[in-house]
């Protein structure tokens, strides 16, 4: 069936630095909850990515990779901590390249955002201020902690070169550690690292630089950002100072930013949708079986206002962080790819051609159907997310899936079907 000059544009190149994707389609990080408790590849996350690959998905961007142990978000976390995860990080990214999509590795530290109070003994963070989401209270790193962490975090990306990705992602978004150095509410540090907006980037400019030096100037480095704080009444980052971090990225040889919002603390803002089976998930299921006993009777007894609250104030919608990522797009001349409830067609071929973004990327929907780019290819339907976001309930307790039962039925028909297909990334 022939495409229209609008629907093509999904399909259009896109240079990266100085890699090309087929399209405008990435799969955006997920946490899979999939890997050994060391931190080890297994054939269950080759073959969860695998669907992405076969299915001509342009870019994949992984779960986060840990760069250093203490860094854990959660439990059965994959790491790029030690050379001896390199053999399993090749066997995924040789999976992904044999279907002929890019790979990128995301890189991150969990900082104060700990999802299991076994995943991390000592959470660290720029200060000693505690997550209301989670009720952790971190220790302030000391300068010899954050050198430490710098050059854990460049040899964790030469690790990931050394396997074979097409590139990196830096996580510096949606509240983890190098987030909260950028926020100033987070970061309450006098030194080298805190206080003014170039003392508080300083951090992720070390990370670059150290970076660099041991994958050279060729290899993309993409960088994961705010569009918003969304800590109202907080020192959150409003967008102005967020696009101002972007320029300064953009020229110390960033290949492109993505989009998101918010803290954990912010709530819910990064996950529009419908909190009724999440809220429910997380309780009987999902990581909310480890709060203290205090905050389960809480969050049970006001489990409908929650929810109620929470689908007022953050209902789905497709694109919500595109007025973000236009602001960040007029600003700068590199990549700008935009996350945010996508999953149809018309929406994400109007937020390119609109010039709003370059590219989209996408989570829950490809959760729910893996082989989303090639059943818009095809003009075919597939598994429709409902956006309900049980499938983030289970982050750190199950492997990511999808769990809304009428969902997860078609899935998982669709799958056994779809997997007999052709690749047709490049048709």
């Amino acid at each position: 069936m022939i495409e229209t000059e609008k629907e093509s544009v999904l399909f259009d190149p896109l240079n990266i630095g100085k890699m090309t994707i087929p399209g405008r389609i990435i799969k955006t990080a997920t946490t899979e909850t999939m890997s050994t408790e060391d931190g080890f590849v297994t054939d269950e996350l080759v073959a969860f990515y695998e669907h992405y690959a076969d299915a001509g998905t342009a870019l994949i961007i992984t779960g986060n990779f840990y760069t250093q142990r203490s860094g854990r978000v959660y439990n059965k976390m994959p790491g790029a901590d030690h050379d001896d995860k390199i053999a399993g990080m090749k066997q995924l990214v040789d999976i992904v390249h044999q279907h002929g999509s890019k790979i990128c590795a995301q890189l991150s530290h969990a900082g104060r955002q700990v999802f299991q109070p076994a995943a991390a003994e000592d959470p660290v963070s720029a200060s000693a201020v505690t997550d209301k989401f989670s009720g952790v209270k971190p220790r302030e790193m000391s300068i010899d902690e954050i050198r430490s962490f710098v050059d854990g975090f460049a040899r964790a990306a030469e690790r990931c070169q050394r396997a074979g990705f097409d590139a990196i992602q830096i996580h510096a978004a949606q509240g983890y550690l190098l987030s909260q150095f950028l926020t100033p509410y987070t970061n309450r540090r006098r030194d080298a690292y805190g206080g003014s907006f170039e003392k508080r980037l300083r951090i992720l400019l070390d990370i670059l630089h150290a970076v660099r030096e041991r994958v050279g100037e060729d290899f993309p480095v993409l960088v994961k950002l705010n569009g918003d704080d969304a800590l109202p009444l907080r020192k959150g980052l409003k967008t102005q100072e967020l696009v101002a971090i972007a320029r300064v990225l953009e020229e110390h040889g960033v290949a492109a930013v993505e989009i998101s919002v918010g803290h954990y603390e912010s709530g819910f803002p990064t996950i529009c949708g419908n909190f009724n089976l999440f809220l429910k998930t997380l309780l009987n299921d999902g990581v909310g079986r480890e709060y203290p006993r205090f905050k389960q009777l809480a969050m049970r007894l006001s489990q409908s206002i929650l929810a109620a609250i929470s689908n007022w104030l953050w209902p789905h919608r497709e694109g919500f962080n595109l007025k973000y990522a236009e602001q960040f797009k007029r600003a700068l001349k590199i990549p700008v790819i935009c996350v945010g409830g996508f999953s149809g067609q018309k929406a994400m071929a109007e937020a390119i051609s609109s010039g709003q973004c370059d590219a989209i990327s996408i989570a829950r929907a490809m959760i729910a159907d893996p082989y989303l780019v090639r059943h818009i290819r095809r003009r075919e339907t597939g598994p429709k997310c409902e956006f309900c976001s049980a499938c983030l309930a289970h982050i750190g307790t199950r492997a990511v899936n999808c769990f809304h039962p009428k969902v997860s039925a078609e899935r998982v028909l669709m799958i056994a079907r779809e997997k007999s297909l052709p690749n047709e990334c490049t048709s």
